[in-house]
Protein backbone atom coordinates (compact mmCIF):
# COMPACT_ATOMS: atom_id res chain seq x y z
CA UNK A 1 0.00 0.00 0.00
CA UNK A 2 1.00 3.04 -0.76
CA UNK A 3 2.17 6.32 1.53
CA UNK A 4 1.05 9.85 0.25
CA UNK A 5 2.82 12.54 1.11
CA UNK A 6 1.75 16.36 0.77
CA UNK A 7 3.56 19.00 0.49
CA UNK A 8 6.34 16.91 -0.81
CA UNK A 9 9.26 19.56 -1.02
CA UNK A 10 9.34 20.55 2.53
CA UNK A 11 11.90 20.38 4.99
CA UNK A 12 10.84 17.13 6.55
CA UNK A 13 9.17 15.43 3.18
CA UNK A 14 11.86 14.44 1.41
CA UNK A 15 13.65 13.18 4.01
CA UNK A 16 10.62 10.88 4.79
CA UNK A 17 10.26 9.67 1.55
CA UNK A 18 13.62 8.64 1.16
CA UNK A 19 12.92 6.29 4.48
CA UNK A 20 9.90 5.22 2.87
CA UNK A 21 11.73 4.21 -0.43
CA UNK A 22 14.97 2.93 1.38
CA UNK A 23 12.25 0.32 2.99
CA UNK A 24 10.87 -0.65 -0.08
CA UNK A 25 7.33 1.32 0.64
CA UNK A 26 5.94 2.81 -2.55
CA UNK A 27 5.29 6.70 -1.88
CA UNK A 28 3.96 9.40 -3.39
CA UNK A 29 4.21 13.23 -3.54
CA UNK A 30 2.34 16.38 -4.48
CA UNK A 31 3.71 19.59 -5.19
CA UNK A 32 2.17 22.20 -7.28
CA UNK A 33 3.93 21.81 -10.08
CA UNK A 34 3.93 18.32 -10.19
CA UNK A 35 7.33 17.26 -10.03
CA UNK A 36 9.77 15.75 -7.45
CA UNK A 37 13.42 14.79 -6.97
CA UNK A 38 14.25 11.19 -8.42
CA UNK A 39 13.07 8.44 -7.72
CA UNK A 40 10.27 9.51 -6.37
CA UNK A 41 7.08 10.10 -7.89
CA UNK A 42 4.79 13.36 -7.77
CA UNK A 43 0.96 14.83 -8.94
CA UNK A 44 -0.16 18.38 -9.09
CA UNK A 45 -1.93 19.22 -5.98
CA UNK A 46 -2.62 22.73 -5.01
CA UNK A 47 -4.60 23.77 -1.34
CA UNK A 48 -6.25 26.14 -3.22
CA UNK A 49 -7.42 24.27 -6.17
CA UNK A 50 -10.13 21.70 -4.96
CA UNK A 51 -10.21 20.37 -8.46
CA UNK A 52 -6.18 18.65 -7.81
CA UNK A 53 -7.27 16.72 -4.69
CA UNK A 54 -8.11 13.60 -6.51
CA UNK A 55 -4.90 13.70 -8.60
CA UNK A 56 -3.46 11.53 -5.56
CA UNK A 57 -6.01 9.04 -5.67
CA UNK A 58 -6.07 8.74 -9.74
CA UNK A 59 -2.64 8.19 -9.74
CA UNK A 60 -2.18 5.98 -7.23
CA UNK A 61 -6.00 4.06 -5.94
CA UNK A 62 -3.56 2.09 -3.30
CA UNK A 63 -3.08 5.15 -0.67
CA UNK A 64 -3.35 3.94 2.30
CA UNK A 65 -2.01 6.35 4.38
CA UNK A 66 -0.78 9.86 4.46
CA UNK A 67 1.65 12.43 5.95
CA UNK A 68 -0.42 15.91 6.02
CA UNK A 69 1.36 19.23 6.30
CA UNK A 70 -0.93 21.82 5.89
CA UNK A 71 -0.59 24.74 4.00
CA UNK A 72 0.42 28.39 5.83
CA UNK A 73 -2.72 29.92 6.03
CA UNK A 74 -3.58 31.11 8.84
CA UNK A 75 -7.69 29.62 9.53
CA UNK A 76 -6.27 26.40 7.83
CA UNK A 77 -9.28 23.74 8.72
CA UNK A 78 -11.78 25.27 6.42
CA UNK A 79 -9.36 24.52 3.73
CA UNK A 80 -7.58 20.90 4.90
CA UNK A 81 -10.79 19.75 6.09
CA UNK A 82 -12.49 18.26 2.53
CA UNK A 83 -9.07 16.54 1.46
CA UNK A 84 -9.28 14.55 4.94
CA UNK A 85 -13.27 13.26 4.22
CA UNK A 86 -11.99 12.71 0.25
CA UNK A 87 -8.92 10.64 1.24
CA UNK A 88 -11.08 8.92 4.08
CA UNK A 89 -13.79 8.32 1.05
CA UNK A 90 -10.79 6.64 -0.98
CA UNK A 91 -9.68 4.14 1.42
CA UNK A 92 -6.97 5.95 3.37
CA UNK A 93 -7.01 4.74 6.86
CA UNK A 94 -3.71 6.43 8.69
CA UNK A 95 -2.86 10.22 8.76
CA UNK A 96 0.10 11.57 10.41
CA UNK A 97 -0.12 15.57 10.69
CA UNK A 98 2.61 18.06 11.01
CA UNK A 99 1.76 20.57 13.35
CA UNK A 100 4.48 22.41 15.93
CA UNK A 101 5.11 22.68 19.70
CA UNK A 102 2.33 25.39 20.45
CA UNK A 103 -0.10 24.28 18.27
CA UNK A 104 -2.90 22.50 21.16
CA UNK A 105 -5.58 20.52 19.99
CA UNK A 106 -8.43 22.65 18.89
CA UNK A 107 -6.36 25.84 18.99
CA UNK A 108 -4.90 28.04 16.08
CA UNK A 109 -3.85 26.88 12.66
CA UNK A 110 -3.63 23.05 12.32
CA UNK A 111 -5.01 22.61 16.37
CA UNK A 112 -8.36 22.33 14.75
CA UNK A 113 -7.42 19.77 11.68
CA UNK A 114 -5.42 17.91 15.03
CA UNK A 115 -9.21 17.65 16.54
CA UNK A 116 -10.82 16.65 13.34
CA UNK A 117 -8.63 14.02 13.03
CA UNK A 118 -9.23 12.64 16.45
CA UNK A 119 -12.92 13.29 16.03
CA UNK A 120 -13.13 11.02 12.78
CA UNK A 121 -12.06 8.37 14.66
CA UNK A 122 -9.59 7.01 12.00
CA UNK A 123 -5.68 6.06 12.79
CA UNK A 124 -3.96 9.45 13.25
CA UNK A 125 -0.72 10.75 14.81
CA UNK A 126 0.28 14.49 15.17
CA UNK A 127 4.04 15.52 15.20
CA UNK A 128 4.55 18.52 17.31
CA UNK A 129 8.07 19.70 16.92
CA UNK A 130 10.06 22.49 18.24
CA UNK A 131 11.48 25.15 16.01
CA UNK A 132 14.13 23.63 13.34
CA UNK A 133 17.72 23.41 13.49
CA UNK A 134 17.15 24.11 9.42
CA UNK A 135 16.13 27.30 10.02
CA UNK A 136 19.69 28.70 10.76
CA UNK A 137 19.88 27.62 6.44
CA UNK A 138 17.11 29.35 5.04
CA UNK A 139 14.80 31.54 7.39
CA UNK A 140 18.07 33.30 8.89
CA UNK A 141 20.84 32.14 6.91
CA UNK A 142 20.74 35.66 4.49
CA UNK A 143 20.71 37.95 7.90
CA UNK A 144 23.99 35.63 8.85
CA UNK A 145 25.72 36.12 5.83
CA UNK A 146 25.16 39.52 5.46
CA UNK A 147 24.63 40.98 8.92
CA UNK A 148 25.92 38.94 10.92
CA UNK A 149 23.04 38.25 13.27
CA UNK A 150 20.27 36.41 14.66
CA UNK A 151 17.20 38.40 14.63
CA UNK A 152 14.52 36.52 17.26
CA UNK A 153 11.82 37.91 20.32
CA UNK A 154 13.11 35.02 22.58
CA UNK A 155 15.30 37.46 24.40
CA UNK A 156 16.98 34.57 26.52
CA UNK A 157 14.31 31.70 25.96
CA UNK A 158 16.03 28.44 25.06
CA UNK A 159 14.79 25.62 22.58
CA UNK A 160 15.67 22.29 22.23
CA UNK A 161 16.04 22.53 18.11
CA UNK A 162 15.35 19.59 16.47
CA UNK A 163 16.53 18.49 13.20
CA UNK A 164 14.21 17.22 10.16
CA UNK A 165 15.72 13.87 10.11
CA UNK A 166 14.55 13.38 13.47
CA UNK A 167 11.08 14.30 12.30
CA UNK A 168 10.78 12.48 9.58
CA UNK A 169 11.91 9.27 11.49
CA UNK A 170 9.11 9.90 14.14
CA UNK A 171 6.83 10.40 11.03
CA UNK A 172 7.97 7.25 9.42
CA UNK A 173 7.50 4.94 12.64
CA UNK A 174 3.83 6.33 13.13
CA UNK A 175 3.03 5.77 9.63
CA UNK A 176 4.16 1.89 9.96
CA UNK A 177 3.77 0.60 13.43
CA UNK A 178 1.44 -1.89 13.68
CA UNK A 179 -1.00 -0.02 15.74
CA UNK A 180 -1.47 3.29 15.22
CA UNK A 181 -0.03 5.85 18.39
CA UNK A 182 -3.59 7.68 17.89
CA UNK A 183 -1.89 10.78 20.50
CA UNK A 184 0.25 13.63 19.61
CA UNK A 185 3.86 13.58 20.83
CA UNK A 186 6.51 16.72 21.09
CA UNK A 187 9.36 16.23 18.85
CA UNK A 188 12.59 18.03 20.42
CA UNK A 189 16.20 17.88 19.93
CA UNK A 190 18.96 16.64 22.09
CA UNK A 191 20.17 19.95 23.75
CA UNK A 192 19.15 23.65 24.88
CA UNK A 193 19.93 26.61 23.43
CA UNK A 194 18.98 30.41 23.37
CA UNK A 195 19.71 32.07 19.98
CA UNK A 196 22.78 34.30 21.83
CA UNK A 197 24.06 30.84 23.02
CA UNK A 198 23.71 29.39 19.00
CA UNK A 199 25.24 32.91 17.84
CA UNK A 200 28.29 32.10 19.92
CA UNK A 201 28.74 29.02 18.22
CA UNK A 202 27.99 29.81 15.02
CA UNK A 203 30.64 32.20 15.51
CA UNK A 204 32.76 29.72 16.66
CA UNK A 205 32.71 27.54 13.80
CA UNK A 206 32.28 31.29 11.24
CA UNK A 207 35.52 32.30 12.78
CA UNK A 208 33.73 35.97 13.23
CA UNK A 209 30.97 37.30 15.78
CA UNK A 210 27.40 36.57 14.94
CA UNK A 211 25.22 38.65 17.61
CA UNK A 212 21.67 37.83 18.89
CA UNK A 213 19.74 41.08 17.69
CA UNK A 214 16.27 41.36 20.34
CA UNK A 215 13.73 42.37 17.92
CA UNK A 216 10.20 44.18 18.64
CA UNK A 217 7.26 42.28 18.39
CA UNK A 218 6.23 44.34 15.31
CA UNK A 219 9.98 44.43 13.71
CA UNK A 220 10.14 40.44 14.07
CA UNK A 221 6.13 40.63 12.20
CA UNK A 222 7.43 42.97 9.48
CA UNK A 223 10.49 40.26 8.60
CA UNK A 224 8.09 37.44 8.58
CA UNK A 225 6.26 39.08 6.13
CA UNK A 226 9.40 39.51 3.93
CA UNK A 227 9.33 36.13 3.17
CA UNK A 228 6.10 36.28 1.64
CA UNK A 229 3.76 35.69 4.66
CA UNK A 230 0.82 37.13 5.44
CA UNK A 231 0.23 39.24 8.35
CA UNK A 232 -2.43 37.49 10.16
CA UNK A 233 0.19 33.88 10.14
CA UNK A 234 3.22 36.49 10.98
CA UNK A 235 1.72 37.75 14.18
CA UNK A 236 0.72 34.08 14.96
CA UNK A 237 4.09 33.22 14.58
CA UNK A 238 5.59 35.99 16.41
CA UNK A 239 3.48 35.45 19.31
CA UNK A 240 4.57 31.66 19.33
CA UNK A 241 8.26 33.10 19.61
CA UNK A 242 7.10 35.48 21.55
CA UNK A 243 6.36 32.22 24.20
CA UNK A 244 9.84 30.93 24.10
CA UNK A 245 10.94 34.16 26.10
CA UNK A 246 8.82 33.19 28.82
CA UNK A 247 10.11 29.29 28.89
CA UNK A 248 7.34 27.36 27.40
CA UNK A 249 9.76 25.73 24.64
CA UNK A 250 12.17 24.71 28.09
CA UNK A 251 9.02 23.53 29.54
CA UNK A 252 8.92 20.27 27.26
CA UNK A 253 12.06 18.96 28.87
CA UNK A 254 10.90 15.84 30.26
CA UNK A 255 7.49 15.57 28.96
CA UNK A 256 6.16 12.45 29.20
CA UNK A 257 5.06 12.83 25.05
CA UNK A 258 8.08 14.45 23.90
CA UNK A 259 10.29 12.13 21.64
CA UNK A 260 13.96 13.26 21.38
CA UNK A 261 16.17 13.43 18.55
CA UNK A 262 19.51 12.63 17.82
CA UNK A 263 20.54 15.49 15.52
CA UNK A 264 22.81 18.42 17.05
CA UNK A 265 23.02 21.86 15.90
CA UNK A 266 26.61 21.57 16.00
CA UNK A 267 26.68 19.36 13.66
CA UNK A 268 24.41 21.00 11.60
CA UNK A 269 26.31 24.08 11.35
CA UNK A 270 30.07 22.40 10.97
CA UNK A 271 28.03 20.59 7.77
CA UNK A 272 25.85 24.04 6.32
CA UNK A 273 28.94 26.26 7.30
CA UNK A 274 29.52 27.85 3.99
CA UNK A 275 25.71 28.74 3.70
CA UNK A 276 27.00 31.21 6.03
CA UNK A 277 30.18 32.58 4.19
CA UNK A 278 30.59 35.64 3.07
CA UNK A 279 33.60 37.36 0.48
CA UNK A 280 33.57 40.71 3.13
Amino acid sequence: MTTLITGGTGKTAIKLARLIHAAGHPVLLTSRKGVAPNPFKAVTFDWTDLTTFENPFKADPNIDRIYLIAPIVLDVFPVVKPFIDLAISKGVKRFVLLSASQFNKGGVYVGKVHEYLVERGIDYTVLRPTWFIENFGDFHAQNIRENDEILSVTKDGRIRLVGADDIAKAAYDALFTTKSPNTDYFLIGPELYSYTEAAALLSEILGRKINHRHLTNEEEIATFQQFGISPEYATMLNHAESLIAEGVEEALVGNSKAITGTHKLRDYLLANKQLWITDK
